[in-house]
């Protein structure tokens, strides 16, 4: 299957505001994926319209969220229905800074059904960082029944070596999202046993033009086996 698993909607104060659920569908099937994930900054908020307007359009769509923690790290948490998604946001709404938003300054949170309309603004400013730990996100996702693969690892500031400078082994992760193909090599010559782990190139859009391509792909094979691990 062609996957783009990081894709960000308008509730994302840095998503685009024509970053809209029929929009998403829309142009990952022109782009020829058949899977896909919006994972907007602490909130899932949009996640059920995100999931019927895949459904609509007939993609396949796993259920996403990126937690900044509080060591100002990326974590992508993925599940596979909603039940799960809503008992993550109950611990995740206890944990989220309360700050409102500033609109002029860090731009639209909008709140979305699955016709690409707007239902109003989440109040909370989802781009602070959670009053949360790395540990404390994983094992929530964890719990949750999720699955967890760390963020962009090897740019941007907020990858895990750029926060932390090392990927602690201990930590209970399933995979890894890298942004070029020859980080895949770099990361296992550096650390050889996340040859265990799922890698995923994906391309954390935040404009419709910028939502992959076909061409990243994963077999039913892989996808089976990376849900299959132990929450």
């Amino acid at each position: 299957m062609d996957y783009d698993l990081h894709i960000h909607s308008a509730l994302s104060p840095c998503g685009e505001d024509d970053m809209r659920p029929t929009n998403i569908v829309r142009m990952a099937l022109l782009n020829g994926l058949s899977l896909i994930s919006v994972t907007d900054h602490n909130s899932v908020s949009n996640q059920q319209a995100m999931a019927r307007a895949a459904k609509t359009y007939g993609i396949a769509y796993w259920y996403g969220v990126e937690l900044q923690t509080k060591e100002e790290v990326h974590v992508l948490g993925y599940f596979r229905n909603e039940e799960d998604v809503e008992d993550f946001d109950g611990w995740l709404r206890t944990v989220r800074d309360t700050t409102m938003n500033r609109i002029d300054h860090f731009g639209n949170q909008y709140l979305l059904d699955e016709n690409d309309e707007i239902l109003g603004q989440e109040r909370d400013s989802l781009i602070l960082s959670l009053n949360a730990s790395l540990n404390e996100c994983v094992v929530q996702i964890k719990k949750a029944n999720g699955r967890v693969v760390l963020a962009h690892v090897m740019d941007r500031k907020n990858g895990i070596l750029r926060q932390l400078a090392f990927i602690p082994k201990n930590l209970n992760f399933d995979g890894i999202e890298i942004t070029k193909e020859n980080q895949k090599d770099e990361l296992l010559k550096a650390y050889p046993w996340l040859k265990d782990k799922t890698f995923f190139l994906n391309s954390d859009a935040h404009r419709l033009i910028d939502i992959h391509d076909a061409g990243q792909t994963m077999s039913e094979e892989e996808i089976e086996a990376f849900w299959r691990n132990e929450p």
